[in-house]
């Protein structure tokens, strides 16, 4: 498999000798003065860093160790692969899967990067001449799985000691904790590393974990001198969208025939499940294929191929399927069953947009799916973790159930703070309509309190509705709760108990078998006469066309040209589309339309080690079709680097009345209370709290999250800041103008 070492016949004989030595990488040190930011363009074709990928970068060059925590698609592999092209020696990396190893060598293989992986796929020969590039110092990352880096009697660490190691990446580290969603008992040797190679620096890596995972993970690995950075687990370009379960097929054939052309992932709980529904897919001519553990390796192999490659679009599977698939270009992910918990529900939708493209997260949801994983979430013989696991599937079909904004729930659950209202999830798209629910909720109430707060919420409803099922008690029947609610179907009354859950007027017990409890909020509205206002039951609609939220607009037809010259390019080279260029990179091609070699320095993506391997069969295409449809450039639009722009937001001074601002938020008042309390406009109070960012007396991470700022910034780095109102309208509708203000202040430090 020659496909995975770059050899230098490889290097285009035009490239000048400094990049040269960047894709060479042979015996790189330090001291050829190529830094982490000339990489990063060069190589990856990007002009910034994300979010805070070049303070790890720095963090790890110090040699200490890390622990990150990034959403899928946020760039945590540049966290390592960057180092790795600075430091002397070789870097490392644990991986769990033979898939993800491949994908990661062919990627950077494709940028100009010499890498390769370990493992059971290849033969002897292959072996032998990766371990002789190793030990001739030839290559800059090595992929193996944790089994081989401490099996074999630790004759694999051995000969790690007499090559030039200079990192460790362990990637998916949430796999090493008992309280990770995907444990594997094979990572728990890595707490080895730090024992023998000590003084080499670890990085730990994942898009997933909450406080008990990411402290286990620091436990279990041995870290003493390191420190962890969190980014934001917001992933903006995702609409999260639940709808009931209940007769879905169809409703999913429709959404799948309105989205012919993309590419997606449908999970299914079991086996059978995946087979029966793609050749139900099938007979709608939908191109389908299933995946699961059951299937024979070389079948799940080339399946897998052929969704990489957009042969096949819809992959239907089990969870067997798709850590470390860094298909760039999947449009969408559909649940059919429900996740057993929000870190694998967050993990398998993160798998959608990774290029950063509106992408879309549908999941159909029933009761019966939380009855069934219950059954799975039992750990025989360790009640503790088995009362976790529960607790976690019930925070999962809370999510499912709530009617309040679903980013808002997910960022909560990873213990970030967000606003009400997203604007892009089915919650805060469709928004619920309110009524007067009293009567309902005294319905409701009243039964829970008659049979005396000891069942739970389906023997409740079936007593509100009159059952004559024989579970239902004989005293039960005598009640004047019994059969009240024959007026309304049984979902209904589920839904609006569901309801009362979620605002605090019922609670839930955490038992095996959960009951429903009256809390103090419904004690007031049985016996106090307190109103309540409850959303109604709605339709959740999803947009046919999914927007792209792009600053000017784009050629689709182009757009379209470009991705079926791509796909060309990825067939004759046997890689996914994805390892040439991501979606975006296209969609900056369709918009900018470069006239020049020189011009596609400007595009995402496009490296100089790229723009020499294809970058002239991508500029004749456009320039072809610019000459046909007599299109001029766009480039000019296109800011390769960010320009600190004049700040329009009115400079304030220290003066008295800022100051009574800042004391004031400093005991906790809104702005809003500021402005009402001092009688001046909310506008005022901004400029004077922004005043005080500017001079770093107040945080900008009170104000704004990192996700929003990087976006914000995204786009003064577009528009500069000469109009608030011209940046106010190319963000989305969410965006404040207190917080591109507070952004701009903060820029300004």
């Amino acid at each position: 498999m020659v496909a995975q070492v770059f050899f230098l016949d490889r290097v285009p004989r035009n490239l000048n000798m400094k990049y040269f030595i960047i894709f060479t990488f042979l015996q790189m040190i330090p001291s050829t003065n190529i830094s982490p930011h000339e990489i990063l363009k060069n190589v990856f074709g990007y002009d910034d860093f994300r979010h805070n990928q070049q303070q790890i970068i720095g963090h790890i060059l110090s040699g200490k160790d890390a622990v990150v925590l990034m959403p899928t698609g946020g760039g945590k592999s540049l966290c390592y692969q960057l180092p790795a092209m600075c430091l002397p020696g070789v870097t490392i990396v644990v991986s769990p899967l033979i898939a993800l190893m491949k994908d990661q060598v062919d990627s950077l293989v494709a940028s100009g990067v010499k890498a390769a992986f370990l493992n059971s796929t290849q033969g002897n020969y292959e072996q032998q001449n990766i371990s002789l590039q190793l030990q001739r110092n030839e290559l800059k990352l090595l992929y193996v799985a944790p089994e081989r880096l401490l099996g074999s009697e630790a004759q694999f660490i051995n000969f790690l000691k007499s090559i030039n190691v200079s990192l460790f990446a362990i990637d998916e580290a949430h796999c090493i904790s008992h309280w990770g969603h995907d444990f594997r008992p094979e990572y728990r040797v890595l707490g080895e590393l730090k024992k023998q190679f000590p003084s080499l620096p670890v990085i730990a890596l994942t898009a997933t974990a909450d406080d008990l995972t990411k402290n286990d993970i620091i436990d279990k690995l041995g870290l003493t001198d390191y420190k962890v950075f969190e980014n934001s687990f917001n992933r903006p370009n995702i609409y999260y969208y639940v709808k009931p379960k209940k007769d879905y097929f169809d409703q999913l054939v429709n959404y799948l025939l309105d989205h012919k052309e993309d590419s997606g992932i449908i999970y299914c709980l079991s086996r059978v499940s995946t087979e029966k529904l793609t050749e139900e897919l099938k007979t709608y001519g939908i191109n389908a294929e299933a995946y699961h553990a059951g299937l024979e390796k070389n079948l799940r192999d080339e399946r897998q191929d052929k969704f990489l490659k957009d042969d096949v679009r819809i992959m239907v599977a089990t969870i067997a399927f798709g850590m470390g698939i860094n298909k760039s270009n999947v449009r969408f992910v559909i649940h059919v069953d429900l996740p057993k918990n929000i870190e694998s529900y967050y993990q398998e939708t993160g798998r959608a947009g990774r290029d950063g493209l509106h992408s879309e997260a549908l999941l159909y949801y029933s009761t019966g799916d939380v009855m069934k994983l219950k059954k799975f979430a039992t750990v025989e013989g360790n009640t503790a973790q088995s009362k976790i696991m529960l607790q976690k599937l019930d925070k999962m079909a809370t999510f499912c159930e709530i009617r309040t904004c679903r980013r808002k729930y997910l960022l909560n659950y990873f213990g970030e703070e967000a606003t009400n209202d997203c604007n892009s999830c089915d919650v805060c798209l469709n928004k619920p309509e309110t009524h007067d629910a009293t009567v309902i909720a005294q319905k409701i109430l009243s039964t829970v309190a008659r049979i005396n707060e000891r069942f739970g919420m389906l023997y409740v409803v079936d007593v509100l509705w009159g059952s004559n099922s024989e579970r239902i008690r004989a005293e039960h029947k005598q009640l004047s709760v019994f059969g009240i609610g024959k007026d309304m179907p049984k979902d209904q009354w589920k839904y609006y108990t569901k309801e009362l859950l979620n605002a605090g007027y019922l609670l839930q017990s955490d038992d095996e078998f959960p009951v429903l409890k009256l809390t103090e909020k419904s004690r007031q509205v049985l016996y106090k006469q307190e109103k309540v206002f409850l959303s109604k039951p709605m339709e959740v609609k999803i947009a046919k066309e999914p927007q792209i939220f792009q600053q000017h607009s784009y050629d689709k037809e182009l757009f379209n040209q470009l991705k079926q010259l791509r796909n060309m390019i990825a067939h004759e080279q046997n890689v996914p589309a994805y390892i040439i260029f991501s979606d975006s990179s296209m969609l900056d091609l369709a918009t900018y339309l470069p006239a020049t070699l020189n011009d596609l320095h400007k595009i995402s993506g496009f490296g100089e080690f790229k723009i020499q391997q294809y970058g002239k069969v991508f500029l004749d295409l456009v320039l072809t079709y610019c000459r046909e449809q007599n299109l001029p450039t766009q480039i000019h639009l296109k800011n390769s680097k960010r320009e600190r722009k004049i700040s329009v937001v009115k400079k304030e001074r220290s003066t008295e009345t800022t100051n009574i601002s800042l004391q004031l938020y400093k005991q906790g008042k809104s702005m809003d209370e500021i402005a009402e309390e001092r009688n001046l406009s909310i506008i005022t109070i901004q400029n004077h709290l922004a005043y005080y960012i500017s001079t770093g007396e107040l945080k900008v991470e009170d104000f704004v999250s990192s996700q929003r700022r990087e976006v914000i910034n995204m786009m003064i780095g577009k528009l500069g800041t000469e109009s608030l109102r011209n940046l106010k309208e190319n963000l989305p509708p969410d965006y404040t103008y207190s917080e591109i203000k507070m952004t701009i202040a903060s820029n300004e430090l």
